[in-house]
């Protein structure tokens, strides 16, 4: 019954339209006031410990890296070299918004930084084309979901921190379900322009300006390489390469595209500043919500109740793709991955799931949950560009998100697809 006090308290404060944060933080307090007081004294020392960790670290400098990135001329040469791979093909803007996407999301980890950077370059470029509104902004949300998966990814540092996890392996557990998203996404791109006549017009391929994007992207291009090879060979922790790849957006950024300023990056520390500390605000309220749940044995209640059920393993994958998409739908990834990890996790691991493939179901379940009404996160930051109804953005993005929902059921059926890279690695 006490139990039942805190959850309905999360839920009173969340409706009445307290931030998540404060509302998981509220319905502690109320929960420990009213039941074990004294508990109380605890709080501080909790959430000091549940923000406090070196590999957190990781996270506000691969906002930082993506935030360089966008204004130092990283993500133009990135968007050129796309553009002049594909452009040729019909459809090729879309095209060439999801191959951006895909390597933006090596490097950035953040599928609404994907949205806002690609989306106010390639949304205006791609209507102009003769893309409708619907479908240009629908590309841009969905490809942007892979800012997630495809290491480095901001939601593994979260789940490896909850979950014990490497999170060397943890990044490449994400590569193949990225790499599956963006492809079969390149390919309804095709199918979709082709069929509705989308970007007709065919560009000459001109040696001398393909030469020239090449060249001028290699800088950018091999900064998610570097990223994922150090990480994945030990020579430096997730934190470490983290601080590596703002150290390299800064040089790029400065001094081979000249594009870089002093007050951009002060413009971008402050930006990372305001995102992180969000985000570090619900780790340290959502570690006194896991350990309350902790003390009043919630994780065993629930394994034991999906046991009794006597469920088989495709049944409970089945089972958890769907409740993974129904939370996402109302609550975004970070708070998501922290409240439901120590309590399902124990759960998919009876039923044979490693660490590795439950982070990744979750993580590409919950990227669709960016994208779809009411709190999707890269919708509204669609919305901010092109100032277009988020209903209308679900709609043109619907096609490609599919691709995703494929790609969940994929990876919870075949354990291979998340554990073949991070096994014939080494981890």
């Amino acid at each position: 019954m006490a139990i039942v006090f805190l959850l309905l308290g999360l839920v009173v404060f969340a409706f009445i339209g307290v931030p998540l944060a404060f509302s998981i933080g509220a319905s502690c307090i109320t929960y420990l006031s009213a039941v074990r007081p004294g508990f109380l004294t605890m709080m501080p020392q909790r959430i000091w410990n549940g923000a406090y960790s070196e590999l957190m670290i990781a996270m506000p400098l691969f906002m930082l890296a993506g935030e360089l990135m966008n204004t130092g001329g990283i993500t133009e040469r990135i968007i050129n070299f796309c553009m002049e791979i594909l452009r040729p093909i019909h459809g090729g803007l879309g095209e060439v918004n999801v191959a951006a996407s895909m390597i933006f999301g090596g490097i950035s980890g953040s599928s609404v930084a994907d949205t806002s950077a690609l989306g106010s370059i390639l949304i205006p470029a791609m209507e102009k084309e003769g893309y409708p509104k619907s479908a240009s902004a629908g590309i841009t949300v969905a490809s942007s979901t892979m800012g997630m998966i495809i290491p480095p990814s901001t939601p593994m540092v979260v789940y490896a921190m909850v979950s014990g996890a490497s999170i060397g392996a943890l990044f490449m557990a994400g590569a193949v379900p990225g790499i599956l998203i963006g492809l079969s996404q390149l390919v309804v791109v095709f199918w979709l322009s082709h069929k509705n006549g989308w970007h007709p017009k065919r560009v000459p391929f001109s040696a001398r300006r393909f030469w020239h994007a090449v060249l001028a992207g290699i800088p950018a291009l091999l900064m998610p390489v570097f990223i994922i090879v150090c990480v994945s060979s030990g020579v430096c922790t997730a934190s470490e390469s983290a601080g590596v790849a703002v150290l390299y957006s800064v040089l790029v950024g400065f001094f081979l595209y000249r594009e870089l300023t002093w007050g951009a990056i002060w413009r971008a520390l402050k930006k990372t500043l305001i995102s992180s500390s969000s985000v570090m605000i619900i780790i340290g309220f959502t570690q006194i919500f896991t350990w309350i749940l902790t003390i009043q044995k919630v994780p065993d209640l629930v394994a034991n109740f999906f046991m009794s059920m006597n469920v088989s393993y495709l049944g409970i994958a089945l089972m958890f793709d769907v409740l993974i998409l129904v939370i996402g739908t109302f609550i975004d990834v970070s708070p998501a991955i922290l409240l439901l990890t120590p309590i399902m996790l124990p759960v998919m691991e009876h039923y044979g799931f490693s660490a590795l493939q439950f982070g990744a179901m979750m993580i590409t379940g919950l990227a669709i949950g960016l994208v779809t009404p009411p709190v999707g996160m890269c919708l509204n930051a669609c919305n901010k560009i092109n100032r277009m109804p988020i209903i209308d953005i679900f709609r043109g993005a619907a096609p490609y998100v599919i691709c995703n929902v494929f790609v969940l059921v994929a990876i919870s059926v075949w354990p291979e697809l998340t554990a073949f890279l991070p096994r014939w690695l080494g981890y």
